[in-house]
């Protein structure tokens, strides 16, 4: 099957490996689509915090599956799947309490183990979703839309409630995505001026600076700890901040304005239990991702491609398209 190895910063790798076969408690996906996200980006460049090399890129995926040792779960050959990149123990403080996005012992394809740039990954049972309607597109976009719904989940967001979403790659879309379901009024603060207008097309009001209006939730999704450290300023009375970018960098934070406002800070980590949810909302037309996707390649272009796209100023989202070739 064709692979495509991150071998080291800007070194991507076209090379046939084995196929592997499905382990114990796993079934065996032939991948179908790839969402590359920007950690994907941050990796290639070298910027990514705890990425390690050589590794396969891929974590936002779908695929079909082909063989399957236990049909446990109701999952069946041919059953069309997203796939929950994230590997948690089970057994640890966090996932004993229902988190398992924090597990300590944590892994993510495409991060900690190879991801799904390839023909063929062996999956465990309990991370696989299906669907009979959703396109294969709409599987593969659902790992982004569940960093979304995570964030406005832990915010508590209500109906009526003001939201300023900072930042509107496509986590932040995602954020002001579940914002508008929740009912709320949301603003976008973006520097790209295609994104302030797709945000527009979503439905929220999209500025090129932050001006004087607090929001009673602002979600910061920029991964900047200089636009995280202003965030709490744009944070009304009792209201509430949510990091939803992360950074190595420190974050400086204005303790007088933060008691005064008594404002709550929450840190959301990837997603928990919104698989589910999404499939359930995508098969009942509520959420319509058709525009979000602006590029595609397949999967032997990615070494030419993956490149140059972060400098792609109308870029939203890429998907990576797999066929027989690469089998």
């Amino acid at each position: 099957m064709r692979q495509i190895l991150l071998a080291a910063p800007g070194q991507l790798v076209e090379r046939q490996v084995e196929r592997p076969s499905a382990l114990p408690g796993e079934a065996l996906i032939r991948i179908r689509r790839v969402g590359v996200c920007g950690s994907d980006f941050h990796a290639l460049a070298g910027r990514h915090p705890i990425y390690t090399y050589p590794r396969v890129l891929g974590h936002e995926l779908a695929g079909e599956v082909v063989e399957i040792p236990d049909n446990r779960n109701g999952i069946k050959i041919g059953d069309k799947c997203a796939i929950d990149p994230y590997i948690y123990c089970g057994s640890c403080r966090a996932c004993l309490r229902g988190r398992t996005n924090c597990c300590e012992q944590l892994r993510l394809y495409g991060v900690h183990v190879d991801g799904g740039m390839q023909g063929f990954l062996s999956v465990r049972l309990d991370l696989l979703h299906k669907s009979k309607t959703l396109s294969l597109d709409q599987l593969a976009l659902i790992e982004t839309l569940g960093i979304g719904a995570h964030a406005v989940s832990r915010s508590g967001l209500k109906k009526g409630e003001s939201a300023l979403v900072i930042g509107s790659g496509p986590i932040g879309l995602g954020v002001v995505q579940f914002a508008r379901l929740a009912g709320s009024t949301v603003r976008v603060v973006e520097l790209n001026s295609w994104r302030r207008k797709f945000a527009e097309m979503m439905g929220a009001e999209a500025l090129l600076q932050a001006d004087d209006q607090l929001a009673d939730v602002v979600f910061d999704a920029t991964g900047s700890a200089e636009s995280m450290s202003t965030s709490l300023q744009h944070v009304a009375s009792t209201g509430r901040l949510v990091f939803v970018g992360l950074t190595k960098d420190p974050v400086a934070i204005n303790d007088a304005l933060l008691h005064r406002r008594e404002i709550t800070i929450y840190a959301s980590r990837n997603s928990c239990g919104q698989f589910p949810r999404i499939v359930q909302m995508f098969e009942e037309g509520l959420i319509d991702t058709t525009p979000w996707i602006t590029d595609r390649m397949a999967l032997i272009e990615v070494p030419q491609r993956l490149q140059d796209l972060p400098n792609k100023l109308t870029l939203i989202k890429a998907v990576v398209e797999l066929d027989d070739s690469d089998a």
